[in-house]
């Protein structure tokens, strides 16, 4: 398929990590193939996640086709600019059309992204995954690589301000690829996590110190930070869910 739309926004981007001053540490980059279908799975703890997470295949010369929720296709500015990246449209309704998609992406030999826990972490931590990876990887025959991303979310996630001050530290840590055969796919999910949690701890304790000061509200509780824990953070998520609908409902019947 033609990029036309892909290679000057990777140009502005990488301008824009030099005007802020950005230092970035990659490791493992090597894991993701040249050529063929892969399927990068990443851990999802802000905002910009998408703008780095492609990063990690820059080096293979690989664009990356993130799955994306729909609604970002439906706004009037980004969903013309998704479909111009050739990024996929996930409808939670729907998630059968956005599998086969992704599917038959991954067959064509694209490199396609995707975020296991749907939703940013509050906790900083790996939250439950969904199986569509391991199963979506399977269907096509192509390999997992798992990649982890920490710094992101001190520049802009859920319940901060965002911060774009200069000089922060980006890590960018590539896995081995992970080969899932679709036979369990709740226990492969499950392995796969694993290997993400252990990557994600090691990303977190190779972190500059400086920059990652104890009780750090972008840190994990259970390693010294003070983001909420996982329980914590999950009833957040449900409130804020109870919230959404409680609006929506509203301008619906403000509309009615």
């Amino acid at each position: 398929m033609r990029d036309l739309t892909y290679p000057p926004v990777i140009l502005t981007a990488k301008a824009a990590f030099r005007a802020l001053g950005q230092r970035f540490t990659m490791t493992g980059t090597e894991h993701v193939p040249r050529t063929g279908g892969v399927l990068l799975v990443y851990n999802h703890i802000g905002y910009v996640d998408f703008v780095y997470g492609g990063l990690a295949a820059n080096p293979s010369k690989r664009l990356v086709r993130f799955m994306a929720k729909r609604e970002i296709f439906d706004h009037v500015v980004g969903g013309p600019f998704m479909r111009s990246l050739h990024h996929i449209q996930v409808d939670r309704g729907d998630g059968l059309a956005s599998y086969h998609a992704a599917v038959e992406a991954l067959r064509a030999g694209e490199a396609v992204g995707i975020f296991p826990e749907a939703t940013i972490s509050r906790a900083m931590e790996l939250k439950e995954f969904k199986t569509g990876a391991v199963r979506i990887a399977a269907a096509a025959g192509v390999p997992i690589v798992p990649v982890i991303l920490w710094g992101t979310q001190r520049m802009l996630t859920k319940d901060h301000p965002k911060d774009f001050s200069r000089g922060k530290t980006i890590s960018i840590t590539v896995g081995e690829p992970f080969h899932p055969t679709g036979a369990d796919p709740m226990a492969e999910t499950a392995e796969l996590k694993a290997r993400m949690s252990a990557m994600l701890d090691d990303a977190i304790a190779r972190y500059p110190a400086d920059e990652q000061p104890p009780g750090a509200w972008w840190v994990p509780a259970r390693l010294g930070g003070s983001a909420p824990t996982l329980e914590e953070a999950a009833r957040m998520d449900v409130e804020e869910k109870r919230e959404r609908a409680r609006r929506k409902a509203a301008r619906a019947a403000k509309a009615g």
